[in-house]
């Protein structure tokens, strides 16, 4: 009976610890109020870093349509694409609201 009573006791006390733990959920995994009331700024996933071919072929007929895109292209091909927002995202209020083209910082 004892030994019932701990190994309840126990799985109680491990059960409550594991749901104090902070989950490090994505936003596109969350359904309905978690999804809406989701913290855009608590995020801490990291950017992903897009590249881009700089001297891409163009191909034209049979070699366009057998070409295989699984191939390796080198290193020194490749281009580091930014994707970091602009001017605009950095806006609040109505800053934001008025901002357009023939502002001064728009680029």
């Amino acid at each position: 009976m004892k030994t019932v009573a701990l190994i309840l006791g126990l799985l109680g006390i491990s059960f409550s610890g594991v749901a104090q733990v902070e989950s490090n959920q994505k936003q596109s995994d969350l359904k309905g109020p978690a999804f809406k009331n989701y913290k855009v700024w608590m995020d801490q996933s990291e950017p992903i870093k897009v590249y881009s071919e700089n001297n891409k072929k163009s191909l034209v007929g049979p070699a366009y349509k057998n070409q295989q895109a699984w191939t390796t292209i080198p290193k020194e091909n490749l281009a580091v694409v930014k994707t970091a927002g602009n001017e605009r995202q950095k806006l609040t209020g109505p800053a934001f609201k008025n901002f357009g083209p023939w502002s001064k910082d728009a680029k």
